[in-house]
């Protein structure tokens, strides 16, 4: 029957497309008029069609994505109750971030659902005591637990390794052999945060990877990989789909058959404390890319993480959000939805072939670790990160509510329970720390000075 109905009309092929337009512009640049260039220097046309393009890539994307709860663990007993109450108010993972090695994870875990609930423990520091402890646990209860260490991410995010160079991969090579729990995380939404450009967050998670793939002996367990995802839909669907192929293509060259499990969150960088609402229709469409561009797991940013402290409500509306995306909007229920879409397909394909390239050149350049001790991964960063502060201090990229449009009657500062700006924490550090900061900073910062 659709068969039939779509022989009723004619095909139209790009050039006829392309054609039509030129002739209803009259006269004026199509090129000029109608094709921009992204900051990642990939021209954007106004139509896509199928005559013009066929997928060279395969990506299949999960099924569905799980709402993924955090929790600083630092009373035990508050946490586990905690915990307890969101999986009851529809969360469907938890990460609990572990304050350190004396936490008792059978307190912790005590009266949570197990088997069929997936627990993420962030470990800010790096013990192998405290990992065997997690993996008897989850041995001796059969628990779902991802383990997650990142001793590169804490060298861009800190400045220093956990101890040193040899020292990390050391315990990690030894956690490798004894755990069977997944271990490795990599923290890659920093390059977001810090305004890298899209090639550049792709470049520089794969040549993360590619650093543990060649350090560590055996990986057998599957890696985990946080992602920041912006404002930019599209692009950001195109990203996340990037993401997951670059990593299969470059694990295939390790013997590596285990899809990485990918972690979404809003990013922070166009973020805002004057205006906050806005920040709730930031993180849903942030959070629509997530789920389109195929992340397993996604934990929300609520609206008043900058300047409030962790608080029941925040966090409620940030989780309803994913629960109206899930069973509202019936997210979940199509699988590799953007499939087909050529705009988002040729997107994958440039996203992933300049980020290749730029991969490569890391490489060829002595690896990830060597240029951030050179600083070239920074200064790479904080080349992008100026060029979108500059298009936002001209009003090219707009926040509304900051320089746009903004209220000047919303007043923020006795509401600010938490400091939103760049901390400064002098210290003695091996390489320059990646600084996460946002583009309304320097703004709101004016506009807090001048508040009665």
């Amino acid at each position: 029957m659709a068969e039939e109905l779509l022989n009723e009309f004619e095909s139209v092929s790009s050039k006829q497309w392309k054609q039509q337009i030129q002739y209803e512009l009259n006269g004026v640049d199509y090129n000029e008029t109608l094709v921009w260039e992204s900051p990642e220097g990939i021209k954007v046309k106004p139509f896509y069609h199928n005559d013009e393009f066929k997928s060279k890539y395969s990506i299949n994307t999960p099924n569905a994505f799980k709402i993924l709860q955090n929790i600083f663990v630092h009373d035990i007993t508050l946490s586990n109750k905690r915990a307890i109450t969101v999986l009851n108010r529809g969360a469907e993972s938890i990460r609990f971030t572990i304050e350190n090695e004396k936490v008792s994870i059978e307190e912790l875990m005590q009266n949570l659902p197990i088997e069929k609930t997936q627990y993420f423990f962030y470990l800010p520091f790096l013990s192998i005591d405290f990992v065997n402890k997690i993996s008897a646990f989850t041995t001796k209860s059969k628990a779902n637990i991802v383990i997650q260490i990142d001793p590169i991410g804490q060298l861009c995010k800190d400045g220093n390794w956990f101890q040193n160079l040899e020292k990390d991969f050391e315990k990690l090579n030894y956690i490798s052999e004894k755990t069977n729990n997944p271990f490795l995380t990599i923290a890659s939404e920093i390059y977001q945060n810090a305004g890298g450009n899209m090639v550049q967050q792709l470049a520089f998670t794969v040549a993360h990877v590619n650093e543990y793939f060649n350090r560590i002996s055996s990986i057998n367990q599957p890696i985990t990989i946080e992602v920041a995802v912006g404002t930019n839909y599209f692009f950001e669907i195109a990203k996340l789909r990037a993401m997951r192929l670059l990593f299969n293509t470059l694990a295939s060259a390790y013997n590596h058959s285990i899809d990485c499990h990918i972690i979404a969150t809003p990013t922070k960088r166009n973020k805002t404390v004057y205006d906050y609402n806005i920040n709730m229709l930031r993180t849903t469409t942030e959070c629509m890319s997530a789920i389109i561009g195929g992340a397993n797991t996604i934990a929300n940013l609520p609206y008043d993480s900058l300047y409030h402290k962790d608080n029941e409500f925040g966090e409620r509306i940030a989780r309803n959000q994913l629960l109206i995306l899930k069973n509202e909007s019936y997210f979940d229920k199509v699988n590799n939805p953007a499939d087909g879409a050529y705009y988002i397909e040729n997107l994958t394909e440039q996203l992933a072939e300049k980020a290749l390239l730029l991969f490569k050149d890391i490489e060829a350049n002595g690896g990830f670790i060597k240029q951030l001790i050179e600083g070239t991964i920074q200064k790479k960063i904080q080349e992008s990160a100026i060029k979108e502060q500059e298009l936002f201090n001209d009003g090219k990229e707009v926040l509304v509510g900051t320089n746009k449009y903004p209220n000047k009657n919303d007043k923020m500062k006795h509401d600010l329970e938490l400091y939103p700006f760049v901390k400064q924490k002098p210290r003695k550090t091996l390489i320059i720390p990646i600084i996460e900061k946002r583009i309304a900073e320097k703004m709101e910062q004016e506009r807090l000075s001048q508040e009665e």
